[in-house]
């Protein structure tokens, strides 16, 4: 019941925030789309295999966006989104037929190498994709309603915070499930998974799709607060940094990819301002720590914490 809890507080403060300062509010949406990009590496962190190419769905989600925002200038936010989202669910069901087979640094280095032949082909295609200039966007209609930039920006902010909520509600619930135990069975024992009669391959397919997914709601909102797609959404240095993440909050929970945008922004943030120079030094600097003193991540931190206070 605390997390839920704090959940909410945490959404509403975030608000809160937005409209008070408004200078805020892209940030706080940046911030939120890298925790959902997380949430949806965490779903495969939970099998004990990292992707290190994930931002290619979120670039899919993006660039579908777009090309649907500049062919259809009547759609709404919300179908743009949605539109985004099933995207990648198409694109990461064919693709994860075959790459669900592999695992360890063979499954990490495909979906790398899938999404740099994705970056590079986004980039030479100019006179589809814009190249590295991009393809702006039009804001859209959200709800039927035509807003100016302020409100534009408060509507996507209150739209973000609901999905983030809704994504997290949906992962952890599937780390609960069944499927999500199969899943993690992948990681401890996947041929004694095999021997009780679950199919590998299907529990990692399913797994992939929910990741895909997840990875492809924060693409197409960020395109929206962008207002502008580039290839430089699908690069490798973009998935590194939700992997970063995902290791800072831990894998344990759905709110540690929360938790871990949090620190990662806070640090980025900080440092860049302080130590112009040395703000890529002091992030790998606080994953070592974290890893060191943290090796669960901060969610995994918390959570035994509570099974020590319950026990004692």
């Amino acid at each position: 019941m605390l997390v839920p809890v704090l959940s909410l507080a945490s959404a509403a403060l975030a608000l809160i925030c937005g409209l008070l300062l408004p200078w805020t509010i892209t940030p706080i949406v940046i911030g939120l789309t890298y925790a959902i990009a997380a949430l949806g590496v965490s779903v495969m962190v939970r099998a004990g295999q990292v992707s290190f190419g994930h931002a290619m769905y979120a670039c899919i989600s993006a660039y579908t966006v777009a090309f649907l925002a500049r062919a259809f200038p009547q759609l709404d936010a919300i179908v743009l989104i949605v539109a985004g989202a099933a995207a990648s669910l198409v694109c990461s069901a064919i693709i994860g037929v075959f790459i669900v087979r592999y695992r360890g640094i063979f499954f990490g280095m495909l979906n790398l190498a899938l999404s740099m032949v994705l970056y590079a082909l986004l980039g030479k295609l100019y006179h589809l994709t814009g190249g590295t200039d991009g393809i702006r966007l039009n804001r859209p209609e959200i709800l039927g309603m035509v807003l100016e930039r302020g409100p534009f920006e408060i509507a996507l902010l209150v739209l973000t915070l609901l999905l983030s909520l809704v994504l997290a509600w949906w992962v952890q619930r599937y780390f609960r499930s069944g499927s999500g135990e199969a899943l993690s069975g992948i990681k401890t024992n996947e041929t004694r998974l095999e021997y009780l009669g679950f199919s590998a391959w299907y529990v990692m397919w399913k797994g992939y799709l929910l990741s895909a997914v997840v990875v492809g709601f924060s693409g197409s909102l960020l395109a929206l607060m962008q207002g502008l797609v580039t290839p430089d959404i699908g690069a490798w240095l973009r998935s590194g940094e939700f992997v970063f993440i995902t290791i800072l909050g831990g894998a344990g929970h759905a709110a540690g990819a929360f938790l871990g945008a949090f620190g990662f922004e806070a640090v980025k943030l900080v440092s860049a301002a302080w130590f112009p120079g040395l703000w890529q030094f002091l992030l790998g600097f606080t994953l070592v720590v974290v890893i060191f003193i943290f090796p669960t991540g901060f969610v995994g931190q918390l959570m035994r914490r509570k099974r020590t206070q319950a026990g004692a």
